[in-house]
């Protein structure tokens, strides 16, 4: 939830504040003032609706599932876990994605916005929506959780190293070759630096 709308950098930040405040565990965060959890986690932005959110998360959580999130994302088939993530406030497809994937160790592709810019600049495809993305994605690559973990991961970096929002390094992308912003735009070296 922390990692919605911002960089890498203000959730490790906000990490850190939430370590050092001793609000780690799901109990702590549920019984946090809301002031306090605000405070904590004020660099990943929008801190007073994260920090909302982050509380309703663990305070149902823990009523629903008081064996603990290990337990629970352990016992759940990853469809169901995704499906019942969804239904939690503040909770969206790509969060519901990183939490079954990264959390509960199961298959469910991440789609992201480096995933989207990637995908629609390679001529995969263009204005998806989320599931359509992941259909397109999760159809396309063996569904394992280290295979998911990995191109995630890859595409991530790709998205940050070359395929940038604005002033994407189009020579060495290793994406060039299929890649229609470098088709299009590619000679014109300017536009580029």
């Amino acid at each position: 939830m922390l990692t919605q709308n911002t960089a890498w950098t203000n959730v490790e930040r906000a990490l850190g504040a939430l370590h050092k405040a001793g609000l780690m565990t799901q109990a702590g965060i549920a019984a946090c003032p809301l002031p306090r959890l605000e405070r904590a986690i004020r660099s990943s932005g929008y801190y007073k609706q994260k920090a909302r959110r982050l509380r309703e998360f663990c305070r149902r959580a823990l009523a629903e599932h008081p064996e603990g999130l290990k337990a629970w994302f352990a016992a759940s088939p990853a469809g169901e876990l995704r499906k019942e993530l969804l239904s939690y406030k503040g909770v969206g497809p790509e969060t519901a994605d990183c939490l079954v994937l990264y959390a509960a160790g199961k298959p469910s592709f991440v789609i992201d916005a480096y995933t989207r810019r990637l995908g629609e600049r390679a001529a995969l495809a263009r204005g998806l929506s989320y599931e359509g993305w992941r259909a397109l994605f999760e159809g396309g690559v063996p569904s394992d959780v280290k295979v998911y973990n990995e191109y995630h991961a890859l595409l991530v970096r790709l998205g940050k190293d070359f395929c940038r929002k604005s002033k994407p390094l189009c020579g060495p992308c290793p994406l060039g070759g299929v890649c229609a912003k470098r088709t299009l735009y590619g000679k014109n070296r300017k536009t580029f630096r």
